[in-house]
């Protein structure tokens, strides 16, 4: 299997000006009206290089495309449209090309891996077994779209992930899984001059909880929980009656996750007369390093072939619907997108010059996955 105009199709050219039309197009996460939109392009955009529609889905409001070819998918590719930048961000921050680094709002988080992945799949001889998703949702934890994900990568022999790259375009071979916890406690108010002792102090409560949460964490291993956003009280002399603190947590693996989640649900307030509710829990899988290693190492042996300098892989803390198809067995490779930098920051960036080779790296592995009977897991 080969792709049909490797050098002449997957052109800087052609891969940025989709990226352009994209980022001009702005997706905020929480805009349902704005992600339409941008569905509505990357439907059309992937309409003219693929030359077939994509199915559309919405779940609760927002919405997915995917794009099946053949009866059953060997390898499928997960990108997403939306973004965490506000509508008006395009006029503050517009799209350019400078000196070689391309900017714009969603550049590098992750409009150039959707561009990527749209002209990788175009240019192959044979798509039979592929599957494109690329869902609207992800910047906010993918609440909508999980269970789409999930089903659309089941039985697939591996999944790839156009999330922008790490630092100098290492592959991400392993991604930490991701817990996130509200938990409210509830005391009683009182007078704090008069008659203090008849309240229960949500506030004390809330300090202590954010205390046991801190020492759950065990760096060892890799697990942090840290407690982030706190709130409680309503006035300057009135003992606090409710209480809120939100904890994150982040850990290499699905036992850690899960030690941490039933140490919480099992706490009990330690103020005389405090309750805690626990709202929230497991929100993303880890993508385990033994995921992803047959799939780098392959990589790596296709990045020599074709030229490109040595591939390396490394571990985030960041979550990504990679986390998804690997919770569910499924072999995943992810950091395949742009090379550059700042995601969701005012610097994001993408190297120009990176583009077509990522993208050519991208489609070769495709049809290697497509070609062979490896089962890609280690």
């Amino acid at each position: 299997m080969s792709l049909s105009v490797a050098e002449g199709a997957l052109t800087e050219t052609a891969i940025v000006d989709t990226i352009r039309r994209l980022v001009e197009c702005e997706s905020p996460s929480t805009d349902n009206a704005a992600v339409a939109r941008s569905a509505d392009l990357v439907a059309a955009l992937g309409t003219k290089l693929l030359g077939v529609a994509p199915e559309r889905i919405e779940v609760d409001g927002v919405p997915h495309l995917r794009w099946r070819f053949g009866t059953s998918t060997r390898v499928l590719l997960v990108a997403h449209h939306d973004t965490v930048w506000p509508i008006g961000t395009i006029d503050r921050l517009p799209y350019n090309v400078q000196e070689g680094i391309l900017t714009g709002p969603g550049c590098f988080d992750m409009k150039t891996g959707l561009a990527m992945a749209l002209h990788a799949v175009a240019n192959l001889d044979e798509r039979n077994g592929i599957t494109i998703l690329v869902t609207g949702d992800e910047e906010l934890g993918s609440p909508h779209s999980r269970t789409l994900i999930e089903e659309t990568a089941a039985g697939a022999r591996a999944a790839l992930v156009l999330e922008a790259s790490g630092d100098g375009g290492a592959l991400k071979g392993e991604r930490k899984g991701v817990s996130l916890y509200e938990m409210a406690i509830a005391g009683r108010a009182s007078h704090a001059g008069l008659e203090p002792e008849k309240g229960i102090n949500a506030t004390v409560e809330l300090a202590h909880l954010a205390l046991v949460a801190a020492a759950l964490g065990d760096i060892a291993v890799g697990t942090s929980v840290t407690p982030t956003l706190a709130s409680s009280g309503t006035t300057t002399n009135t003992v606090p009656a409710s209480a809120q603190l939100w904890i994150d947590v982040r850990a290499r693996t699905a036992v850690e996750l899960e030690r941490v989640d039933a140490a919480l649900r099992a706490h009990r307030a330690v103020t005389p007369g405090a309750t805690i509710e626990v709202r929230g829990g497991i929100n993303r899988p880890p993508l385990e390093a033994k995921m992803s290693k047959a799939l780098f190492a392959r990589a790596t042996q296709l990045a020599e072939s074709l030229g490109l300098a040595p591939l390396q892989s490394i571990a985030v803390g960041g979550a990504s619907d990679g986390s998804f198809t690997a919770g569910i067995g499924v072999p995943t490779l992810d950091g395949l997108g742009a090379v550059g930098g700042g995601a969701h920051a005012e610097y994001e960036h993408v190297v120009v010059s990176e583009i077509v080779p990522r993208a050519r790296l991208l489609a070769a592995l495709v049809a290697e996955i497509l070609r062979t009977e490896e089962p890609w897991l280690s």
